[in-house]
């Protein structure tokens, strides 16, 4: 499908549920910030992710454990106020929901009542059920991400592919069901084999999100930076860079030097 069947002024959890039933798949992005966020939502993405991964692409971590609450917030506040169509979802981060039901809805009611955000993202299947129930209850969307997990990084110790042994394939299954019977809008999933992907898929009726799953889910996800290729560090076999931004960037700061330097910048136009 090459093009929306519907118009949306505003999208929704309900205009995703429609769009996984009537065949449309949904595109998704990261952004962190206003301006990035503005233009993202102009091009007519249906939902923007203030991912977690901000804290390896905007602040240069390792992983994606060092980033707060609080500076999660600070991100999808900015995104908030670039955004007039698209659905924001903000991921809670590492330590805030692991702990217990209680702790996870007093971090998913700080985010939606400081940044505007529309839903929040957490990680995990059955182990993290009551933590998910509890936010559900207080009316707050929750979408769930399963498969690789990349706050559970040092339990795997690898980013490779998961669940492609039968057990975890199971386990896999039986996750996204639950996600999907106790009321998740829907679910990502990272770096599964696409057969087991496209099978998640057929068996919930919500939409699921892939990245590095394959073309059989309802729709698909990309850090924004990574597709826009502002980074040429990072090339998963999932990644499709869309622009070359490492070398436009920097050619255009050389040549703002080079212009600096031989007093050609600002010329007399360019001056009041």
């Amino acid at each position: 499908m090459s093009a929306s069947k519907n118009t949306y002024n505003r999208v929704t959890t309900h205009s995703l549920l429609k769009m996984k039933a009537e065949g449309e798949k949904i595109a998704m992005l990261t952004a962190y910030d206003f301006t990035l966020a503005g233009l993202v939502d102009q091009a007519g993405i249906d939902v923007i992710l203030v991912g977690d991964s901000a804290s390896n692409v905007i602040a240069g971590h390792e992983t994606t454990l060092p980033i707060t609450l609080d500076q999660m917030i600070y991100h999808a506040s900015a995104v908030i106020r670039g955004v007039k169509r698209a659905l924001v979802v903000v991921d809670l981060p590492f330590g805030t929901y692991q702990a217990d039901s209680k702790e996870a809805l007093r971090s998913a009611i700080k985010i939606m009542k400081e940044s505007g955000a529309h839903a929040v993202k957490l990680e995990g299947g059955f182990q993290e059920r009551s933590s998910i129930e509890r936010i559900l209850q207080a009316g707050i969307p929750v979408m769930g991400h399963l498969g690789l997990t990349p706050q559970s990084i040092y339990k795997f110790g690898t980013y490779t592919v998961r669940a492609k042994k039968e057990a975890e394939a199971q386990q896999l299954i039986k996750d996204a069901k639950m996600l999907e019977e106790i009321g998740c809008f829907g679910l990502v999933l990272e770096k599964v084999p696409a057969h087991l992907a496209e099978k998640v898929a057929s068996l919930v009726s919500i939409p699921v999100i892939g990245i590095g799953a394959g073309n059989g889910v309802d729709g698909q996800v990309l850090v924004l930076h990574d597709m826009l290729g502002m980074s040429k560090e990072f090339s998963p076999r999932f990644l499709r860079r869309y622009l070359d931004l490492h070398t436009e960037i920097i050619g255009a700061i050389q040549q703002y030097t080079k212009d600096v330097k031989k007093k050609d910048f600002p010329n007399e136009s360019e001056q009041y």
